[in-house]
């Protein structure tokens, strides 16, 4: 007899596959996703749209890293081509165009969007979403979202909210690194608050509570982009992206992106005594030597750490990067740089302060203000921000 296992969680696509919507009946469909975009079973999301409405999917749209996820960094741009399986067009909205224009969405009446969402301010899919809502009440279009789980989970909230003057396709919407809802809660958000107004509707997933962290789902994992291989990647991601702005090898060229860091100028003794005055509760720095094989410090020793979580309930990334962070600006004055425009098409702001929402938080690490007081200065903010996200929980 074959064992049967238990799956706590069932995605946005197995619900729509079954019981699929009358309404969508003889109109045409578009779908924007990825190579992620499977089901439990690794079929993909086109593939089970084309067995439920035969001849109706038309087009494909592809976000950030290309349909298959193969476009390693930022402002790497992908074309426009066909999917070799279905032979359908798939649009680029990570190149000359970023939002949808009329003419790619005459291919279609409604807009159906299933992607991975990581949960952090900066990971471009959920504006690409947005982007895709306010093209669609333009034209008059119809979008649905096929909910995914939040890996980290949708209670936890952390960080500060984005400031107005360092808006960018990292950060377009004032929320905090790590958001707490899922994409169809996003889009919710989104739609309502800031004026998109698109015909929005959103199939939830079943089984999904807040507590659960990724690995309480049930579901495989599935990278939604070449730098995110493990759902541990996502659980660092909202603290260690904050590398990326600067000269510091976030990992990229490693096969543990992220969650690894470092350069040639660490020296492990001192970084380490630097940030055990603070604490950084949920994780452990382990010292180590590697060489990326691309991206920053290619082919040379970077002095490093690996960033283990061990209590992912009391891990707090963003606060943990920028506590170390801090020791790095004290420590290596002279070896430190901030990386230079442009990022992620913004060609004059500083990519840090893009990353980090907020150029005054850069300016009080520097004058080494604790972390923990900075922690504090935004609360009151987060409460607000906390109060709002719940008018669109769609799960317990």
């Amino acid at each position: 007899m074959t064992k049967k296992i238990f799956r706590a969680v069932k995605n946005g696509i197995e619900q729509f596959a079954a019981a699929p919507p009358h309404r969508l009946a003889e109109k045409r469909l578009g779908l924007l996703c990825n190579q992620a975009s499977t089901d439990a079973s690794f079929v993909h999301s086109r593939d089970i749209i084309n067995r439920i409405y035969p001849g109706q999917l038309t087009c494909l749209f592809s976000p950030q890293h290309g349909f298959f996820a193969d476009k390693q960094d930022n402002m790497i741009e992908s074309a426009h081509q066909r999917d070799p399986v279905s032979d359908l067009p798939v649009f680029s909205l990570y190149g000359r165009e970023r939002k949808p224009t009329a003419e790619m969405l005459d291919n279609l009446d409604v807009l159906l969007i299933d992607l991975i969402d990581i949960g952090t301010r900066v990971y471009t899919f959920m504006y690409t979403v947005a982007y895709c809502l306010e093209a669609a009440a333009e034209q008059g279009k119809q979008v649905i979202i096929l909910d995914r789980p939040n890996p980290l989970g949708g209670i936890e909230i952390e960080g500060n909210i984005l400031m107005d003057d360092v808006r960018s396709f990292v950060g377009l919407y004032p929320i905090p690194m790590r958001h707490g809802l899922t994409l169809g809660e996003l889009a919710g958000l989104f739609n309502h608050e800031y004026g998109l107004r698109a015909d929005l509707t959103v199939i939830p997933m079943s089984g999904w509570r807040r507590s659960m962290m990724f690995t309480d789902t049930g579901l495989p994992w599935v990278f939604p982009s070449p730098n995110m291989p493990t759902p541990a990647t996502a659980l660092v991601y909202p603290g260690q992206v904050i590398w990326e702005g600067t000269n510091i090898s976030e990992g990229r060229g490693t096969t543990l992106p992220f969650e690894l860091f470092g350069a040639p100028f660490f020296i492990h003794e001192e970084l380490q005594a630097a940030i055990t005055k603070n604490t950084l509760p949920g994780s452990i720095l382990r010292p180590l030597v590697f060489e990326p094989t691309a991206n920053k410090w290619r082919g040379e020793q970077c002095r490093g750490f690996h960033l283990h979580v061990t209590d992912e309930l009391k891990f707090k990334p963003y606060l943990t990067t920028l506590t170390i962070l801090q020791a790095v600006l004290k420590l290596y004055p002279e070896n430190f740089q901030y990386k230079d425009p442009p990022y992620e098409y913004e060609y004059k702001k500083l990519p840090l302060d893009l990353i980090i929402g907020s150029s005054l938080i850069r300016r009080a690490l520097v004058q080494d203000v604790p972390v923990f007081e900075l922690e504090e200065s935004w609360q009151e903010e987060l409460r607000e921000y906390d109060l709002l996200r719940h008018k669109y929980f769609l799960y317990d």
